[in-house]
């Protein structure tokens, strides 16, 4: 899996109809930022709106995923979703001139060829992933619908179904690493049966349906007036099926297409969850609304950890800025560098690390049968930390200081000694204004708040 975000390296579009709402749209992928996410905008709304692919959104499971954010909807976004995670795009924004997504064949694979021809491109961000901790476990209470989540170090996927049919009867599929993604589980299409069609078409569903664009599975024996009924539905000169067997005789690319099409669903579906995941999910049965219930459950659990929006520190991840490259931005040498990594860094967050060890020149004096990191030091710390984040907003750090001008809410939570890591983490509290930023810091030994301030600076360029 990848260690580092990525985006695309230039725009691609897609053009199609749309599977539900049988609106052609035209949707465009673009370049995005580091730590920008995924986010959908509908270009012909007034204002454009944006909607962000997060399960917050999603406003109807019926047959698909459907997002809404004020006015803005945007309908089955699941296959674009996991052709992104497949892919492990982080950033992205995917504009739509309509208020569907163009169902293509039923699979995600165009969408996945189309961003595979724009290109990918490495970020100098980390990827933040959401490491589940324990077993996660969800089961529909309207429905045989079960969701599991698993801790592992990777992105796994199984999933069962059982349709109790002659032809559709119980298939499982998995997907135990994301380079499988492309060759077996992208390909696989979008189905459903032949008695759900009528319902599906009185629901005013599937109006842009094809037999090109879905597998519809024939379970039972069909007459020559329904065929010809179903080859007006669809705009055929004429549809042929088996005694039993799919409409019009497509070829399964797959003998478990159906339930590898589960699989992507639920890949699809619980990228809503915001960041990428690291579990094994086992899905028996699994279905929109099940998945969308599952994805909200792992966000609560986000949200209710420590400093959910801080990335988890992991020593054997490679830095965002290492030693060297936090001297060309800080203009602190020995012995007041007080910032050893830098391991993320976006528009209103960063996150370092201080290794304290008993080689410090201030443990000579400070304590000397008893050391102790001093708390003006790791104040001042959280202040170069805060200081990379501020000179993160100029395109030229170099040529501007950064100035302590204030310091509130300052308080001492556990003695920090030699042998400990210090995570120091700082959030900007508002935009910064006439180049005044003020942050909240907070530095952490083993996960416990170990200090913690709010402090006030000033950007100054260094000729003013």
């Amino acid at each position: 899996m990848n260690i580092k975000q990525h985006t695309i390296k230039s725009s691609v579009t897609v053009s199609g109809v749309g599977l539900h709402t049988g609106r052609v749209c035209n949707m465009t992928f673009l370049p995005a930022k580091p730590n920008h996410g995924i986010k959908f905008q509908r270009t012909d709304l007034e204002g454009q709106p944006i909607v962000e692919a997060d399960v917050d959104y999603v406003v109807d499971t019926s047959r698909g995923t459907v997002l809404q954010k004020g006015e803005a909807r945007v309908h089955t976004v699941e296959h674009t979703l996991a052709a992104l995670v497949g892919l492990q795009i982080d950033n992205i924004l995917i504009q739509l001139d309509g208020p569907e997504p163009p169902i293509m064949d039923g699979s995600s694979m165009p969408f996945l060829e189309a961003l595979e021809k724009a290109g990918m491109e490495e970020q100098n961000a980390l990827r933040d992933y959401f490491e589940v901790p324990k077993g996660v476990f969800y089961k529909d209470p309207n429905g045989d619908a079960e969701v599991a989540a698993l801790p592992c170090d990777e992105y796994r996927v199984t999933v069962m179904v059982d349709y109790n049919s002659p032809v559709l009867g119980s298939q499982h599929a998995s997907l135990t690493s994301l380079n499988q993604f492309k060759n077996e589980i992208a390909p696989c299409r979008t189905f459903c049966f032949l008695h759900e069609l009528e319902m599906l078409l009185e629901q005013g569903l599937i109006k842009g349906g094809d037999v090109d664009n879905a597998i519809v599975i024939v379970d039972r024996l069909v007459k020559d007036d329904e065929l010809d009924h179903l080859a007006k539905l669809f705009n055929k000169d004429k549809i042929e099926v088996k005694e039993e067997g799919t409409l019009n005789n497509i070829e399964l690319r797959f003998k478990n297409e159906p339930a590898r099409h589960k699989l992507l669903d639920v890949m699809g579906d619980l990228a809503l969850v915001g960041r990428p995941i690291k579990a094994q999910i086992l899905g028996a049965r699994p279905g929109h609304a099940a998945n969308v219930a599952f994805a909200r459950k792992l966000k609560k659990m986000i949200m209710e950890s420590r400093d959910s929006d801080f990335p988890h520190y992991d020593p054997k991840l490679p830095p965002v800025y290492d030693i060297n490259q936090i001297a060309q931005r800080l203009p602190h040498r020995f012995p007041m560098l007080l910032v050893d990594k830098i391991y993320h860094l976006d528009d209103t967050k960063v996150a370092g690390v201080k290794n304290v060890t008993m080689n410090e020149w201030f443990f000579q004096g400070h304590f000397p049968d008893n050391p102790v990191f001093p708390g003006v030091l790791q104040i001042e710390a959280l202040a170069q930390t805060g200081g990379i984040l501020v000179l993160n907003t100029v395109p030229d750090p170099e040529n501007y200081w950064t100035y302590f001008l204030g310091l509130e809410k300052c308080k001492f939570r556990k003695m920090v000694v030699p042998g400990d890591t210090l995570v120091l983490k700082c959030e900007l509290l508002g935009p910064i204004k006439r180049g005044i930023a003020k942050m909240v810091g907070k530095a952490y030994v083993g996960g416990k708040l170990a200090a913690e301030a709010e402090m006030t600076a000033r950007i100054v360029r260094k000729d003013a």
